[in-house]
């Protein structure tokens, strides 16, 4: 699957299966990513710490997969768009985007690169282009850019419905652990405004035709949002599936340990992983 493919899936209605990948940074980590059967990744920028060239390195060895590669840059900013997909990635996220101003940056440099400045802007604003012969270049080059808005504060939420007025958005991403901090319930993912909320981005979506990527880190949760329309699925990380592997079998190997030899067990907590 390329990025082309995977719009054309999302925008029929049909569900894609993705994850983050938070610690991985040797290219060797792609070969296990392959194996299981993922639509695409978020490999994070915003809160991992990587740098330019370990990212490209990461992308080149995606690229033997079929699993498309995105990108989560550090900010809202048009020259990490770009240098992600310069680098080979086939989209990016760009995080806690609150105004049409940072939208309309994002989508020009995703869907329309390399062309910047005052030529972007009118093509983003007015849908002009500097020829037909440019439009038909621009459009090609870009075909595979996969742009993905974080919507991810009060704020982002009361602009929702003019944000996806812009052209060029495939999809609207949900970061639960900054969208309850901006509500002022931190982590409180059954609050009764969480869910009011999330329900508010996914019908302001809903109603554009365009996805909604919630990024939970329980099976539960997930589900719970899948059933209620959100159809970009991003689950956990690759952190966070580390851990609840080896505390699934360690807990069950130290509790059978202790048993034996008559000793209280040791409890191995959740991931304290927040991304």
């Amino acid at each position: 699957m390329n990025g082309e493919q995977l719009k054309r899936k999302t925008k029929r209605g049909g569900v894609v299966y993705g994850s983050m990948i938070s610690m991985g940074r040797n290219p060797r980590w792609t070969s296990a990513i392959s194996d299981l059967g993922l639509d695409y990744v978020v490999i994070d920028m915003e809160h991992a710490p990587r740098g330019r060239a370990e990212v490209a390195d990461y992308l080149v060895a995606i690229q033997s997969t079929d699993v498309v590669p995105i990108v989560r840059i550090p900010i809202p900013d048009s020259h990490y768009v770009t240098m992600a997909l310069d680098a080979g990635a086939h989209g990016v996220l760009a995080p806690y985007c609150e105004t049409v101003e940072e939208v309309r940056e994002v989508i020009g440099a995703c869907k329309y690169r390399p062309l910047k400045g005052a030529g972007v802007r009118r093509v983003v604003e007015e849908g002009v282009f500097p020829s037909e012969q440019s439009r038909k270049y621009l459009e090609d080059l870009n075909r595979n850019s996969v742009c993905i808005i974080g919507i991810e504060s009060v704020p982002a939420v009361e602009n929702l419905d003019k944000i996806l007025e812009i052209n060029g958005i495939d999809a609207i991403f949900v970061g639960p652990n900054d969208l309850t901090i901006s509500l002022g319930i931190p982590n409180q993912y059954d609050h009764p405004d969480y869910e009011s909320a999330l329900r508010q981005i996914i019908k302001s979506c809903q109603g554009k035709n365009t996805p909604v990527l919630i990024h939970h880190q329980s099976v539960d949760l997930t589900k719970k949002w899948l059933k209620e329309g959100a159809r970009f699925v991003l689950h956990s990380s690759d952190r966070r599936q580390i851990h609840q592997g080896y505390r699934n079998d360690f807990t069950t190997i130290q509790e059978f340990g202790a048993e034996i030899m008559g000793e209280e067990s040791k409890t191995i907590g959740e991931s304290t992983e927040v991304i």
